[in-house]
């Protein structure tokens, strides 16, 4: 009698089946590519040039399936010993790249954003993916944690609901979760845990304020409210913003996608009080204490909704700073903001795909890449941020 695994993979199915293959090039999405009878597998815990068995954990049919290495036969000379346990096959969902140097990991990521701007958007960059302070641990100062049915809160497995009964986690901060981790919690919840600039624990919205620091300014923010993850990413991209946006004392600026107003107090700077800033944000929260924290700040106004449902309102800009979700932009929005004639379009990036499709559809409309900066914003991870800088009529970054 066959075996069901067998069966499946003799009806197309490869799930459960255990390849031998040549890994090829890194993949957007945290895994490499292979190639197996005719057909692509993308292999997780992999790295270029190495031949590794991998089982497949997932096969809908078609023309890939996904796979995790289980066996490397022969290896890359960047790997490592992961620095968690659960990051292997089967493990934890949260770290992609744990089995490279940090060098190495920098290198995939620089190859991903490069092949994403050159697909979508056709243009040959030679961005880097720059290192952040801190090192490739302890940076995730804001974890969210999932609760099985006992009540143990835990990480998701990879591409699952599952919940890992995890003790800790090496990119948090030390001491931060063995301790709300060793509680019992509401069975089938989830809540978040975030470190703040003072070194405070904050979980399950305990009501105390974030406090947060970046750009010569503070935030004192309600539990749940967006902050960026690393403790070193929101000041460089306010460094970067402010050496690009160039907005000048009296012009208009808009910050779309604006949360409690980090950019806005930069651009605040630089259009003076003769000026005016625009912020856009969906969340009330997030506006009601980018208020209280830039209320020395007059020429900031504040427009609660989408920015797709505000923008049509909003006075011509001067300058335009945008950070959207990991969806990007868009083309309607992207439209809507060329429409509008700014002279300089700051774009935060935190996919490398959408931002390669947001810069095309920018070009189409005129407007052209001229500086762009890539951060190793999330070590072990595959995600980084990105900036980039928009100018009408300028040939693309080289």
């Amino acid at each position: 009698m066959r075996s069901d695994t067998r069966a499946r993979a003799e009806a197309g199915d490869w799930t459960d089946r255990v390849l031998d293959v040549e890994v090829g090039p890194v993949a957007h999405g945290g895994h490499c590519v292979a190639r197996h009878e005719g057909r692509v597998v993308f292999v997780r815990h992999a790295l270029p040039g190495e031949r590794v068995l991998a089982v497949v954990t997932e096969d809908t049919g078609g023309s890939f399936c996904r796979a995790d290495a289980i066996s490397v036969r022969v290896p890359h000379a960047g790997r490592v010993a992961p620095a968690c346990t659960w990051a292997r096959a089967g493990g934890c969902g949260g770290c992609d790249w744990q089995h490279a140097t940090p060098v190495l990991q920098r290198e995939l990521k620089t190859a991903v954003v490069r092949e994403q701007l050159s697909r979508l958007a056709g243009i040959d960059s030679d961005v880097e993916v720059e290192e952040l302070p801190g090192g490739p641990l302890g940076w995730r100062s804001r974890v969210r944690l999932a609760v099985d049915a006992e009540g143990r809160a835990g990480l998701r497995a990879h591409r699952s609901h599952d919940v890992l009964p995890v003790a800790d986690c090496p990119i948090a901060p030390e001491g931060a979760l063995p301790g709300v981790l060793a509680r019992p919690h509401a069975p089938g919840s989830e809540f978040e845990v975030v470190v703040d600039a003072d070194g405070i624990v904050h979980a399950e919205r305990d009501g105390a304020p974030v406090v947060q620091r970046a750009a010569g300014r503070e935030w004192r923010l309600r539990p749940g409210a967006f902050w960026q993850v690393h403790p070193e990413l929101a000041g460089t991209l306010a460094d970067v913003v402010a050496e690009w946006a160039q907005a000048r004392p009296g012009e208009s600026a808009w910050d779309l996608y604006g949360g409690a107003g980090l950019f806005a107090s930069v651009l605040a700077g630089q259009v003076g009080r003769d000026g005016e800033v625009t912020v856009v944000e969906s969340s009330a929260g997030a506006v009601d204490d980018g208020e209280v924290a830039l209320a020395d700040l007059p020429q900031v106004t504040w427009r609660v909704g989408r920015v797709e449902h505000v923008l049509g309102s909003l006075a011509d800009p001067d300058v335009v700073v945008a950070d959207p979700p990991r969806s990007g932009l868009g083309r309607a929005l992207v439209a809507g903001i060329c429409e509008r004639g700014p002279r300089r379009i700051v774009h935060v990036a935190c996919d490398p795909a959408a931002l390669g499709r947001d810069v095309g559809l920018f070009a189409a409309q005129g407007y052209r890449l001229t500086a762009l900066r890539a951060f190793d914003a999330f070590p072990m991870t595959h995600h980084m941020e990105c900036v980039a800088l928009l100018e009408p009529g300028h040939p693309g970054v080289a």
